[in-house]
């Protein structure tokens, strides 16, 4: 009875000393943590602000302006802005986290070798990241494509290509949305080939399928009409660099060939053409009394 009464005299002496300590432990090293935490979400919450603001600027410049695509220049800025913010980010929350484990008492000499043992088991599983993440350097260095590119990507291991708009880039990946409006995530590291179909100007190409027996000078002389009264539209013309063109015969068979018709227009804005110019053909060939299926 005497000796247990001694241990719960020492315990109730040691609970006190205990009690200090962990609140001299929150009052400092605890609130250290706290105060990091929150200030990298609070620098998170300004990186982000700062990204957006500037990607509108760049975006309200060009709507408040007179051109109808963007240029070059501006679409770099944008993935720029947009990957400057991911990598100041990503070392932001390491710092953070170094900075957290030793106020929690992982010290951090004391972890050189069990770190560079756990990265070197995980340097395989790790080859994809560092990939992506290289790929995603020369991508952007290189400029092969920025925000609001119309891309076409394929993709190691799949094989119909992933084709849409670019809505944003990182040093890792790529994100895309198609026509249908879905979302498209690409790895940087599994980009094999890269169609930009929006950089610097486009090609707006129509085949005409007619008969193998019709006129095709009377034909062609319908396609040129059809082209010069289309660059003298005002509503197409500023699409347009120059006057389309009718190329010839593209292609022969038994019982039908096709005209090929070519025009150059801004980037990105081959599609619309492409498809007024049809309606054009196909009213042009009907009202002449040619067998056209554009």
């Amino acid at each position: 009875m005497h000796s247990e009464g001694a241990q719960a005299l020492a315990l109730s002496l040691a609970a006190p000393g205990l009690s200090s300590d962990v609140t001299s432990w929150l009052r400092s090293s605890g609130l250290e943590i706290v105060l990091l935490v929150l200030g990298s979400m609070l620098f998170a919450r300004f990186a982000t602000y700062a990204r957006d603001r500037v990607t509108q600027k760049i975006d309200s410049g060009f709507r408040g302006g007179d051109a109808l695509v963007r240029s070059e220049e501006a679409k770099h800025r944008h993935a720029l802005a947009q990957v400057l913010t991911w990598v100041v980010l990503t070392v932001a929350y390491v710092l953070v986290a170094m900075e957290v484990l030793g106020r929690l008492g992982f010290s951090m000499s004391g972890l050189v070798a069990p770190a560079a043992v756990l990265g070197a088991a995980l340097g395989f599983g790790a080859q994809r990241i560092v990939q992506d993440i290289l790929a995603g350097f020369f991508l952007i260095t290189e400029r092969q494509y920025g925000f609001g590119d119309v891309v076409r990507i394929a993709v190691t291991g799949i094989q119909d290509p992933a084709e849409g708009t670019v809505e944003d880039v990182t040093l890792r990946v790529t994100k895309l949305r198609n026509p249908d409006g879905e979302v498209i995530t690409v790895p940087n590291g599994q980009i094999v080939k890269v169609t930009n179909l929006s950089k610097d100007w486009a090609r707006a190409a129509i085949d005409v399928p007619v008969s193998a027996t019709a006129d095709i000078l009377r034909i062609n002389e319908v396609l040129h009409e059809v082209g010069g009264q289309a660059y003298q539209d005002p509503r197409l013309e500023p699409l347009l660099l120059d006057e389309p063109t009718v190329m010839g015969v593209e292609d022969l068979t038994v019982d039908q060939m096709n005209i090929r018709m070519v025009a150059r227009t801004l980037p990105g804005k081959q599609f619309e053409v492409s498809r007024e110019l049809r309606v054009r053909v196909a009213a042009a060939m009907r009202r002449e009394g040619l067998n056209a299926r554009p």
